[in-house]
């Protein structure tokens, strides 16, 4: 594919290669396990039938360590540079994470990768916890701070920002599967906005996880367009089938967000014996009945639609819990989207039961208020948060997939038998943090400072010596990420100094992708698509590469316009650096703005060379360009 810019190509200006997706991460994918009948055909198992199967024996015994193969390609593509080492940084730390991961790196004779410099780990930080690059002015700040205490004062700094709300926003409402529309629920624009606006609140108050938990839960009231957290629970709403079809859809959604178990959607339909034998020890031996069980805590729940208008227009929702449901969970159904519910034996009734600890509502208590209770009081409640958090800075979970717990696989002091292992990778460490979250009374942002504060993420993605794909499960190293869809827009808008505006009804002009509601279709919607970013539906965020991805980071106008320095933007990057500059203060500009680093040695002898090798503000355009398509600009390491 050339350059728009018809004239040489400078590619030698990118010592380390210019590493794009057609290039770089096309890896070959695994096929999903062979899996039963029962689960190839069924409706509810099908979209997430290859991220199930992953969480099985088969899948265990595979042993594909991914992670570590796109660590290993990124990390030798990157400038070398010296680091510190951090074994002993580890030993001495205070910090819940080193002192598990130390005593794991030194029980496996493992010599962790040195600390990451400065400029890496500002960049790091900042993209992790705000989701764009960090500004050069505060790049060159933050490196020229000669104080100890640096890197906490940033920490500090990024969790207090207005930006970490974007962030966070997004990564909630990817989670809590906030969208206008899906195959079964519309909640409309209107709906969308009110809970994306309620998610925006919880973030900038810091309320604790356990509160979100249950308020959403517990909501009840008339209309969704006004009360945002109305509108996580009619996320269950199921059409073509009784009522029992939406109570089990609230069940299975519940205890995949707030308790990582996916598999309670399974038990749904059937026992899991000889269904699930393979995928999960917890499910094997789960019945459907306890499936009825978790469902009757939604039995008087009721949720309705009303009308904006005459029967052609759109509609808001209720939730409210009705007592009128006074035989709690029937066994009465033929059809709909599940098997029929016939007697188990001579029950025809199910009261509500919460699986995993045989607890009931207390006399008189309001079912969904009781499911919350023991939601939130459950350990595996803080154990499943802080591994979508874990993974969200450390790029592996300590299980994967991370809405995929066996909770009969948990606890190191109580091994299953073989074939079987223990799921986690660090269950001790898991189990650590996710008391520490307990005891820090949910504090998501305490959670986080705990881990960008550790030694263990502040690594190098170098590794000096043999790097084993063993050594992943240790963190023995910074496994790199590609960045989300928004993460890449917004840094390309912010080095190059070239606003995008959107505007989105009821939530006005928003000048980051970061800040959209949802993956929802305006501006370059299709260009963010490409990047695999997921509709909250059927399909979950992926950090694969494509071809499409390499074309539109090398031709798409959102792209190619920010290189230009005939962009009627007089502030934008390029303009600046053509402007009574030499070479060497343009290329450190450039370099400095976008990849929050200047440039090596070798990157200068090139650069130098190609501006003088012809029409200067082409070549800086065509060095622009380069710099956006390199491998370290649109992986975080």
């Amino acid at each position: 594919m050339k350059h728009p810019n018809q004239h040489k190509r400078t590619i030698p200006l990118l010592a380390g290669g210019m590493i794009l997706a057609s290039g770089y991460f096309l890896f070959a994918q695994e096929p999903a396990e062979e899996l039963a009948v029962e689960h190839a055909n069924c409706s509810f198992f099908g979209p997430k039938q290859e991220m199930l199967a992953k969480s099985g024996l088969a899948a265990a015994k595979r042993q594909e360590y991914e992670f570590s193969r796109v660590a290993v390609a990124v990390a030798s593509r990157l400038p070398a540079v010296a680091g510190k080492e951090s074994v002993e940084r580890a030993a001495e730390s205070n910090n819940v994470i080193d002192k598990h991961l130390y005593e794991a790196w030194r029980q496996n004779n493992v010599t962790p990768a040195g600390r990451t410099n400065d400029f890496e780990f500002v960049r790091r930080v900042t993209v992790d916890l705000t989701g764009r690059i960090p500004t050069a002015a505060r790049v060159q700040a933050f490196v020229a701070d000669g104080s100890a205490d640096k890197r906490a004062k940033l920490i500090d700094e990024l969790l207090a920002s207005p930006e970490w709300v974007d962030k966070w926003t997004m990564f909630f409402g990817d989670l809590l599967k906030n969208t206008a529309r899906t195959t079964q629920v519309v909640r409309y624009a209107d709906g969308r906005n009110a809970f994306h606006k309620w998610i925006r609140e919880s973030m900038e108050q810091n309320k604790p996880y356990d509160k979100i938990a249950t308020e959403l839960l517990t909501a009840q009231g008339t209309n969704s367009y006004e009360q945002g957290n109305l509108n996580w629970i009619v996320g269950g709403f199921v059409t073509g089938g009784p009522v029992q079809d939406l109570w089990d859809q609230m069940a299975v959604n519940t205890a995949e967000t707030f308790l990582g178990v996916g598999h309670l959607n399974c038990v749904m339909c059937h026992d899991g014996r000889r269904h699930l034998d393979t995928l999960t020890l917890w499910g094997k031996s789960a019945t459907r009945y306890q499936g009825y069980q978790m469902a009757a805590f939604f039995a008087r729940t009721d949720i309705r639609r009303t009308r904006v208008g005459d029967a052609a227009t759109p509609y808001y929702w209720s939730a409210e819990d009705n007592t009128r449901y006074r035989t709690d969970y029937n066994l009465n159904t033929t059809t709909g989207n599940r098997p029929a519910r016939t007697a188990v034996g001579t029950v025809r009734v199910v009261a509500p039961e919460y699986p995993f600890n045989g607890n009931k509502p207390r006399s008189g208590e309001n079912y969904r208020v009781a499911l919350a209770r023991e939601v939130t009081g459950d350990f595996q409640f803080s154990r499943a948060a802080v591994n979508y958090v874990w993974k969200a800075f450390m790029t592996k979970a300590f299980v994967e997939p991370a809405n995929q717990f066996d909770p009969a696989r948990l606890d190191p002091d109580n091994p299953p038998e073989a074939p079987w292992a223990l799921q986690p990778n660090q269950p001790r460490l898991l189990n650590a943090l996710a008391q520490h979250f307990i005891d820090n009374k949910y504090d998501l942002k305490a959670l986080m400072r705990t881990i960008v504060s550790s030694d263990a993420y502040q690594l190098s993605s170098r590794y000096n010596g043999e790097w084993k794909a063993t050594y992943e499960d240790l963190y023995a190293r910074h496994l790199p990420r590609r960045m989300w869809a928004e993460e890449i827009h917004d840094s390309i808008v912010l080095s190059t100094n070239m606003p995008q505006t959107y505007n989105v009804a009821g939530l006005g002009t928003l000048n980051w992708a970061m800040q959209l509601p949802d993956v929802v279709n305006v501006g370059v919607s299709q260009w963010l698509d490409t990047f695999y970013r997921g509709n909250r539906d059927t399909e979950d965020r992926r950090a694969e590469g494509s071809t499409l991805q390499a074309l539109n980071m090398m031709n798409d106008a959102f792209v190619m316009n920010r290189t230009r320095a005939g962009a009627t933007n007089s502030t934008s990057l390029m303009r600046r650096a053509l402007t009574n500059t030499t070479d060497e203060q343009l290329v450190s500009m450039l370099y400095i703005n976008v990849l929050s680093r200047y440039p090596t040695e070798d990157e200068k002898t090139a650069a130098y060379s190609a501006l003088k090798d012809g029409n200067r503000q082409q070549r800086a355009e065509d060095l622009l360009w380069a710099l956006l398509n390199k491998v370290d600009f649109f992986f975080n390491y």
